[in-house]
């Protein structure tokens, strides 16, 4: 009985003590804040007065270690990296570039940025849209009224549905705005009456339909079935879903389906990595005969166009963004050198050269950092169809324009309570 007391009280004692802890601090909140961690992620940055955040893809997989549950797992690494997504990276640098240059629009603000590349990886694309709202200081100090600069103002991306439905579902917390440039949920369904649009002229009314294992796929799964019918009168012969990592025996049991199947259109709303999978198995089995429609996703993403896949794919019908023109940014990349550009892994693949001594060994070679990108042959260069890249550059000049619009506001007329008006020094994201 006594060293149960004991025990008891003991307990109790501990229990007021974390009690009067937790008083203390927040009545008595520290004065500064120290960043816990932080992700190992590819990224670029530019200092300015005011930092706009980006996501990009600009690699396509990811490798995730081991987990032995006995000790901290290692970071994951990116591999296979992907030239129109790093030329969708440039395009917001040329873009911040561009208005920096700019003496009408945000004068005497200087912008910069912090941008990301997502690895094609919901962990990895989620941990870089926390690092840009955190911001990646060690050490801050907390002003009385909590008020300060954010580390961000904006973000344009991600260019995955379920990344943008996942970051902004925890930002939207912090009022952070984000600016997705490629195709989202939301508007899916002005995608799937064009599709039907496009069944309904040919007179196709029996067909396959497959979707890539997110938020962007599911959604059309659950309501494609029942706007075909409605819109064109058609039936799906059949469904699938294709899943994110390569599962061999699964794309299989798909294209097994397919070749059963009556149906000779098929329908894809999916991504490039799901497509090469798909393929892949497709012309192992030797499937042809089929008409292809793609969604805009795919349609015009570089990786498909291969011999291989060719005799399969030609003939393809898809949907895609508006184009557009941006003057000047061919000259931009030009101008990209791999001395610059060294804290991403895209020398291999634009310039076939290394800084490191290993690569030598390996038979490859080393970059001098005075290559220039007119003598390389590289897809990055090519801006004749210029379509996330446009979109990511009207979403920066639309968050420079929502900037430029908040610095010109006067007082007494202002937008927010009392009619007073933001500024720089203060300014909040969700002001933006």
């Amino acid at each position: 009985m006594g060293s149960f007391l004991v025990r008891y009280l003991l307990m109790c004692f501990c229990l007021i003590m974390i009690l009067l802890s937790s008083f203390l601090e927040s009545s008595f909140p520290p004065s500064s804040c120290k960043l816990q961690k932080k992700f190992n992620l590819n990224g670029m940055h530019k200092p300015g007065d005011v930092i706009l955040g980006g996501l990009f893809e600009v690699h396509y997989s990811s490798v995730f270690p081991k987990r032995t549950f006995t000790s901290e797992p290692d970071q994951p690494s990116c591999h296979g990296f992907d030239t129109p997504g790093f030329r969708h990276a440039m395009t917001m640098a040329f873009a911040i570039d561009e208005l920096n240059k700019n003496s009408k629009l945000l004068p005497n603000v200087t912008l910069g940025y912090s941008l990301y590349d997502n690895c094609a990886t919901l962990d990895i694309g989620f941990s870089a849209a926390l690092s840009l709202a955190s911001g990646q200081e060690e050490q801050f100090r907390l002003l009385e009224n909590c008020s300060g600069t954010p580390s961000v103002v904006g973000i344009v991306g991600d260019p995955f549905s379920t990344f943008s439905i996942a970051a902004s579902s925890v930002l939207g917390l912090f009022k952070l705005p984000i600016v997705s440039y490629f195709a989202t949920c939301s508007c899916l369904s002005d995608r799937q009456r064009c599709l039907s649009d496009i069944l309904k002229h040919f007179g196709w009314t029996w067909v396959g339909l497959l979707v890539s294992d997110d938020d962007y796929g599911l959604h059309v799964s659950r309501t494609f079935k029942s706007d075909f019918l409605q819109l064109s009168g058609g039936c799906l012969a059949y469904s699938g879903i294709l899943p994110w990592e390569d599962h061999p025996n699964e794309y299989k049991k798909i294209v097994d389906l397919m070749a059963r199947s009556t149906a000779r259109v098929v329908i894809v709303f999916a991504l490039k990595i799901h497509l090469i999978h798909l393929m892949t198995e497709v012309v192992k089995q030797n499937v042809t005969g089929l008409q292809w429609i793609a969604s805009e996703a795919w349609t015009l993403v570089g990786g498909l166009h291969t011999p291989e896949f060719m005799p399969f794919l030609g003939g393809t019908l898809g949907i895609a963004i508006r184009r557009g023109e941006i003057p000047g940014f061919r000259d931009y990349l030009l101008k990209i050198n791999p001395e610059e550009q060294n804290s991403a892994n895209n020398m291999v693949n634009t310039f076939h050269c290394r800084f490191s001594a290993n690569w030598l060994e390996a038979g490859g070679t080393v970059c001098t950092g005075e290559e220039e990108l007119r003598n390389a042959e590289t897809e990055l260069l090519d801006v004749t169809e210029l379509r996330p890249e446009y979109n990511i550059y009207k979403a920066v000049y639309a968050l420079a324009h929502a900037l430029d619009d908040m610095l010109h506001c006067v007082p007494g007329r202002g937008p927010f309570i009392g009619h007073t008006c933001a500024t720089l020094q203060k300014l909040e994201p969700w002001q933006v």
